[in-house]
């Protein structure tokens, strides 16, 4: 089938051949937003292909949640940040998240390049380039497959004790969402969109990428509550220090009247 001749001729670029619709408003201490244009600016370097096998942990206690905790080595994550200092979302006194719609950066565009490919990669496949285990793929083949696979981002700056509040990603976003996390770690909490005291924590560390769809996209808030106290992990207060967050989705299509 087509999709299994994509697979192969992408694994073949890529290893050669041997509730609430809060959009995440951020918490106190961050100060504004701006919405990029959808113009291309071709400044920013691509990030080099990922050489090394990654190791995915799902989630057992959220359907849909999914985590490479070393998704990004040390030399790419210097290079994506470099992109960003590049565009202007790292200057002193620059916003604090900024968005772009339709034609992404170079940069984001390989960052999803590569969120895809690793993803076709940790699945498996068959001699015939068909999925081998297509029930534990990281993604839905429907999601997987659509073109472009992600259309929007947003660039988080998070200072030491700016967080985000708990939200569920707006409707007016399809299913499917990849977060890479820079610099800094932190602790984000998962609560279920009912009441309920159940919550899931999940360490996010430099370098690491989430991937949420299904239940943990629409049923389950996520949030980062960074004031002192509050990011603890086996039992230790982690060091805040600035953290940076590239989320990717995609835009519901436009209904046709």
């Amino acid at each position: 089938m087509a999709a299994a001749e994509e697979v192969k001729a992408m694994l073949k670029e890529a290893f050669g051949d041997s509730s609430s619709e809060s959009d995440g408003e951020p918490s106190r201490g961050m100060r504004r937003r701006a919405r990029i244009s959808d113009s291309s600016d071709e400044i920013a370097r691509p990030l080099s292909i990922f050489g090394d096998s990654h190791t995915w942990e799902q989630i057992n206690e959220i359907n849909g949640l999914w985590i490479c905790r070393e998704f990004l080595s040390a030399d790419q994550q210097s290079s994506l940040l470099s992109s960003l200092e590049r565009d202007g979302y790292l200057a002193e006194g620059s916003l604090n998240q900024a968005m772009r719609f339709g034609e992404l950066p170079p940069w984001a565009l390989e960052l999803s390049r590569i969120v895809r490919e690793n993803i076709l990669f940790s699945a498996g496949f068959s001699e015939s380039g068909d999925l081998e285990n297509e029930e534990e793929c990281l993604f839905p083949s429907e999601l997987l497959w659509r073109e472009p696979l992600f259309n929007q981002l947003i660039v988080n700056i998070y200072q030491p004790g700016e967080g985000i509040g708990a939200h569920v990603d707006l409707m007016r976003f399809e299913d499917g969402i990849a977060i890479a996390s820079l610099e800094s770690a932190c602790v984000m909490r998962f609560s279920p969109v009912e009441a309920s005291s159940d919550s899931v924590e999940l360490l996010l560390s430099p370098g690491s990428l989430v991937l949420m769809w299904g239940e943990a996209r629409y049923l389950w808030k996520h949030e980062i509550n960074r004031k002192p106290g509050f990011q603890i992990w086996q039992g230790q207060e982690i060091h805040q220090e600035r953290r940076t967050s590239i989320t990717l989705r995609r835009l519901c299509p436009t209904p046709q009247h």
